[in-house]
């Protein structure tokens, strides 16, 4: 006897009450790895702990790196942690952080820049002779230095992408090019001073010395932060994907702004809010929204993290490979540009010394993966933060520069040892 239901073959008779039945309700997406958010504070070190087994360090390591050292170094000299040695690193760590914000961009493509620090200089000399020395106007002389970064990253970009030289080869080859150029460029002089009332000097000295802009800066982030967190939150749910839930974002946020505030006191205990460091915050909010809210950021991530899967998925790879070189040129400039408005002048030795050692050190430190496809332009900051905190701390305390170099060669070999054991842990988590 053959029950309702039952195979009949092709002459099957459909369950009429069955098919009858609603579909289910999709149900939304649902993220494994956030269900822990609903077990409150037991789920998030649930989190945690799943996060440092397969490698998911994030900033974690370098941030605390600063609190390690600026702990030993105040314990050692209490003019370490005045508010004028930090506001002074706030501002030296500025032309570095620049140059290496365009470095995290290479890094995210798993390749190497090495001309960064002959392309600094050269812009800087370029800036100087065109300004100083045939009277050029100060702001059309900035541009042009700038875009002579950038036309530099755009031709070796070429090379790389187009003509397929190593990066390694063509950014080498440049360095020396481009350090011949900027001294063809200074001439006979070698040295060109830049006067304190330039453009340039001025980007680096000015100081907004009214308590209440550092306030201001400290309180516009903060809002525009939460705002962006927020947004995110609601445009997730809207799409049925995991997202925050408010008490994370308060907390978060929360944090942020003790962080901004505390800041600002700092800064305003000597002088106040130094251009040059808003000037580079407001870029790294520029440039973190490129990469991580915009399709081209998400390209640079592709590329880097699976070059064949990212030209199979129909992305240009030499075009964002030439725009990467020419972003990294770019931020070479500009990072050039402040040096030379800290010392006001351009001269034979701008770029040179261990600046590019420095700039890799930092973007590699503060989180950037050498493998690519693994950072944020955070790191640029965070990095310099900790090499300029390095140098600063033994400055105070008569290190010599020898040592400084064997404790900074060794905090980049630390950093790059985290690294690997970080895409190791990945890999056997099956998650890179």
């Amino acid at each position: 006897m053959r029950r309702r239901g039952d195979s009949d073959g092709p002459n099957r008779i459909p369950d009429d009450s069955a098919a009858q039945q609603p579909a289910p309700e999709a149900m939304p997406a649902v993220d494994s790895r956030l269900i822990v958010r609903e077990e409150g504070v037991r789920g998030y070190v649930t989190e945690f702990r799943r996060k440092l087994r397969s490698g998911e360090l994030g900033s974690l390591p370098v941030v605390i790196a600063v609190i390690i050292i600026w702990t030993v170094f105040g314990s050692l000299d209490s003019a370490f942690l005045s508010a004028q040695n930090l506001s002074d690193l706030s501002q030296q760590i500025v032309g570095t952080g620049m140059i290496a914000v365009g470095i995290v961009f290479v890094l995210l493509l798993g390749e190497i820049d090495l001309s960064v620090g002959s392309v600094s200089g050269l812009c800087a000399a370029i800036f100087a002779v065109l300004n100083v020395l045939n009277g050029m106007n100060q702001w059309l002389a900035l541009l042009v230095a700038i875009a002579g970064g950038a036309a530099v990253g755009l031709i070796q970009g070429f090379f790389f992408a187009k003509v397929g030289v190593p990066a390694f080869v063509v950014t080498l080859a440049g360095n020396l090019a481009w350090n011949g150029l900027m001294l063809q460029v200074l001439g006979s002089t070698g040295t060109v001073n830049i006067p304190s009332e330039s453009v340039v000097a001025e980007l680096y000295s000015k100081i907004f010395e009214s308590p209440a802009a550092a306030y201001v800066a400290a309180g516009v982030g903060v809002g525009l932060f939460l705002f962006a967190q927020l947004l995110d939150s609601r445009r997730r749910r809207v799409a049925r994907v995991p997202y925050r839930p408010l008490a994370e974002i308060v907390l978060r946020t929360v944090v942020i702004g003790a962080i901004a505030f505390a800041t600002a006191y700092i800064l305003n205990q000597y002088q106040g809010l130094p251009l040059a460091l808003l000037l580079f915050l407001i870029l790294l909010v520029v440039l973190d929204f490129v990469l991580r809210r915009t399709r081209y950021g998400r390209q640079v991530f592709a590329v880097g993290g699976n070059i064949e899967g990212a030209r199979r998925a129909g992305i240009s790879v030499p075009f964002v490979r030439m725009s990467v070189f020419t972003i990294a040129g770019t931020m070479a400039a500009v990072g050039g540009i402040f040096l030379a408005g800290q010392i006001q002048s351009a001269s034979q030795t701008s770029g040179g010394g261990n600046l590019l050692m420095n700039v890799i050190a930092a973007a590699v430190i503060g989180g950037t993966s050498l493998f690519g496809g693994r950072g944020s332009v955070w790191s640029a900051l965070l990095g310099a933060l900790v090499i300029g905190s390095i140098q600063s701390g033994m400055n105070i305390m008569g290190v010599s520069n020898a040592v400084q170099f064997m404790i900074t060669g060794s905090v980049l070999l630390a950093a790059v040892v985290v690294d690997s054991l970080s895409r190791r842990s990945q890999k056997a988590a099956g998650r890179a």
